[in-house]
């Protein structure tokens, strides 16, 4: 039996790599008949320290995402995929993309950042490419 694809990750951070990144995971998921997931994580680590944090931003930001992620979800259902879930969480990118258990797939955008902020904070995509437990696609 040829293996397929029954949980398809799609990190979305409205770049335009993670649009590609969706493009990708409606073609799989279409082909293979896999769920869809459709993660947005808002990363507050990058908020700063605990008292510049400030929580009504990250609702706020999680609100939007939600918004920004039923507009993919038309998307998606429009070229055909028929399970599609939509995930916002808080915290770091690199550990809930990693953690995703049920995942098959994990589809990710090339980093953007430049190479200062790479060797200081690493990359999403790199990190998922190491950590995650199933196989990682890493678009451009």
């Amino acid at each position: 039996m040829v293996e397929t694809y029954h949980n398809v990750v799609v990190a979305i951070d409205f770049s335009e790599k993670a649009k590609i990144a969706f493009e990708r995971g409606v073609r799989i998921a279409k082909l293979t008949g896999a769920t869809l997931h459709l993660v947005c994580v808002i990363d507050t680590h990058s908020f700063g320290s605990v008292e510049a944090y400030d929580l009504k931003y990250a609702k706020q930001l999680k609100e939007k995402a939600a918004v920004h992620l039923e507009e993919y979800k038309a998307k998606a259902v429009e070229a055909g995929v028929d399970n599609i879930h939509l995930i916002v969480e808080e915290g770091s990118p690199k550990v809930i993309l990693t953690s995703l258990t049920e995942s098959d797939l994990i589809i990710v955008g090339a980093t953007g950042l430049n190479r200062a902020e790479r060797f200081l904070l690493g990359s999403v995509s790199e990190n998922v490419v190491r950590n995650a437990k199933c196989d990682v696609l890493v678009v451009r």
